[in-house]
């Protein structure tokens, strides 16, 4: 088992003669400086790091390609090449992509009007969190309609315990299996309107109040299912300025809790959303 901490790493402990005088008489001032008995003051405590345990590291990234699926009106993604080696003694491309295609992360400002919340506004520790993950796959199989319900998250927790406030909780539908299938994935009726599987507005709201999650996560589309265009889940998390995560792949290879997600979001000015590279820490 690998083990990592966010303490920074230690120099090598180097030192001149003029730099250890120094310490010496700061000793001594230090001293000095000591309660009237002669006793010194005790030192403060340092900060405890965060530690985080990990075997497995899983990428949970789609990659990205033009034929990937894509939410009906989004740009379509496009590569041009700009150099090459022949003429430019190098090999580079620009691309063309939505800010909500791929695997991606919403921002506040995309679902709340007026809000200036932008991606930008999520902060670097807050896109290192721990993830429990809520296997719906065979609900899903037969109802491509389904919504996640209270009660399944009852049900996970006689299994695995109480979600841990703090936590984003990831809803492994099976529908990452059909990423290489946009018509499947979308799955688009006669009118134009998806149906995939996603959190109940009121399941959502339930784990806000009740649980204290900091976001949700899914292998489809949309954290709301395909049918709800209130937006329901994707609202909540946009005004409380919590976490979603929509076109995740590889949840099937995560336990039901235990790993830590490291979300590699594009610093976007103004972005309502970006594309990310979603990496799982793993027990």
């Amino acid at each position: 088992m690998f083990k990592h901490t966010t303490r920074p790493q230690e120099r090598p402990r180097r030192i001149s003669l003029v730099a250890a005088a120094v310490l010496i008489v700061a000793a001594f001032a230090f001293a000095a400086c000591g309660d009237s008995d002669g006793s010194s003051a005790p030192p403060s405590p340092s900060p405890t790091a965060s530690t985080i345990s990990y075997s497995r590291v899983i990428e949970l990234s789609q990659t990205i390609s033009p034929d990937m699926p894509l939410w009906p009106g989004d740009p379509e993604v496009v590569f041009d090449v700009v150099a090459t080696m022949d003429k430019d003694g190098y090999y580079l491309r620009g691309f063309t992509i939505g800010e909500h295609s791929a695997t991606h992360m919403n921002a506040p400002n995309s679902f709340v009007a007026d809000s200036t919340e932008a991606i930008t506004s999520y902060t670097a520790e807050e896109r290192v969190v721990p993830a429990v993950v809520i296997d719906a796959s065979a609900e899903c199989a037969t109802n491509a309609d389904y919504e996640l319900t209270r009660q399944d998250v009852l049900d996970w927790e006689a299994e695995n315990g109480e979600i841990e406030p703090g936590s984003v909780v990831l809803m492994l539908t099976g529908w990452e299996d059909k990423w290489d299938d946009p018509k499947a994935f979308m799955n688009l009726d006669a009118s134009g309107n998806p149906h995939f599987p996603g959190f109940a507005g009121a399941t959502t709201e339930w784990l806000l109040s009740e649980r204290q999650i900091a976001g949700v996560g899914i292998d489809t589309h949309g954290v709301d299912p395909g049918v709800d265009t209130s937006y329901a889940t994707n609202t909540a998390m946009a005004e409380n300025h919590k976490i979603a995560l929509e076109c995740l792949g590889h949840l099937d290879e995560l336990p039901p809790a235990g790993t830590t997600l490291v979300l590699g979001a594009l610093q976007l000015q103004d972005g309502s959303g970006t594309p990310l590279s979603v990496i799982a820490l793993a027990p």
